[in-house]
C-alpha cells in the first residue's frame, strides 16, 4: 500500500482508535492482524518520557539524524540551512500528522541533546506529534507540557548538536523506520503499523480486549483459583 494510499485509510475515526489504546495494545492488536507473534518492528529497552507520560503518539515518520561528539565540519551557513530544511522536512503538510524519529550516531548517544526547552516549543508550535530518539533530553522543567518525548537519556548540555542529514533510513532502539512509515508510540516505546494491517486494526484491538476480559474479571474477583484461571483461559481462546 503506498503512502498515498494509507494517509486515505487512516480516518479521522480510526486516528482516534488508535490513539485511544496504549502501544503494547497495539503490538497485541498487530499479532492478531498479522496472524502470529513476531520479535521485530518495535523498540526494545528502556526509554525516558519527558515531560511526563503522555498520551500515546501517532504520525507518519519524519526522520533524521544527529551527532554531537564533535563540531561539524560544514560551514555555519550551511548548517544553518539545514537546521531550516530539517524544520521544513518534519512540519505537517495538509494536516497529515508527523512524528520525529531521530538517531543519535554517535558512539555514545546522548552526549549532546537537541531536546530542551526551545526545540520542544519549535516542534509543538510546528504542529509535530512527538518524538522519539537514541539520543538525550534536557531542561526537563522547562519542556513544552504538551509535546511527547521518548528519548534514550537524559543530559544537561547540548555539546556539539547539529542535524547531520534528513529523510533517511533510521535505527532507534532495535526499530528501522523509514520516511513516512506510520509509527505509534507511548510511553511503553514504540512501534511501526505496516499498511497491510491497518484496515483491520480496530476489530483486532476490540478481540484484545475481548480475550482479556475473561482473565482480568476472574483474577479481580473474591475466590479467585487456579480452576478460575483454566476456566477463564477456556472462555478467552474462544472468543474469537
Amino acid at each position: 500500500m503506498s503512502t498515498a494510499a494509507v494517509k486515505s485509510v487512516l480516518s479521522a475515526e480510526l486516528v482516534r482508535k488508535l490513539r485511544s489504546v496504549d502501544t503494547p495494545t497495539i503490538c497485541n492488536a498487530l499479532e492478531l492482524a498479522m496472524g502470529g507473534r513476531s520479535a521485530q518492528g518495535f523498540t526494545h529497552g528502556t526509554l525516558v518520557a519527558a515531560p511526563r507520560p503522555m498520551a500515546p503518539m501517532l504520525g507518519f515518520a519524519r526522520t533524521a539524524c544527529i551527532r554531537a561528539a564533535q563540531p561539524s565540519s560544514r560551514p555555519d551557513a550551511d548548517m544553518r540551512q539545514l537546521r531550516l530544511d530539517y524544520y521544513r522536512h518534519v512540519a505537517p503538510v495538509n494536516d497529515v500528522s508527523t512524528l520525529v524519529v531521530m538517531q543519535d550516531l554517535d558512539e555514545r548517544p546522548g552526549i549532546g541533546s537537541f531536546w530542551g526547552e526551545v526545540n520542544s516549543a519549535v516542534h509543538e508550535g510546528l504542529g509535530v506529534a512527538g518524538v522519539l530518539t537514541n539520543g538525550s533530553v534536557r531542561d526537563l522543567g522547562d519542556l513544552s507540557p504538551g509535546f511527547p518525548i521518548l528519548a534514550g537519556s537524559i543530559g544537561p548540555s547540548h555539546a556539539f548538536v547539529h542535524v547531520e542529514s534528513i529523510g533517511t533510513p533510521v535505527e532507534v532502539f532495535g526499530l528501522r523506520v523509514a520516511h513516512d512509515d506510520l509509527i505509534h508510540a507511548d510511553r511503553h516505546g514504540a512501534v511501526c503499523i505496516p499498511p497491510q494491517c491497518l484496515q483491520a486494526l480496530p476489530a483486532c484491538i476490540d478481540l484484545v480486549r475481548r480475550k482479556e476480559a475473561p482473565l482480568l474479571a476472574a483474577a479481580r474477583a473474591a475466590g479467585f483459583s487456579l480452576a478460575k484461571i483454566e476456566a477463564a483461559m477456556r472462555e478467552a481462546d474462544d472468543i474469537h
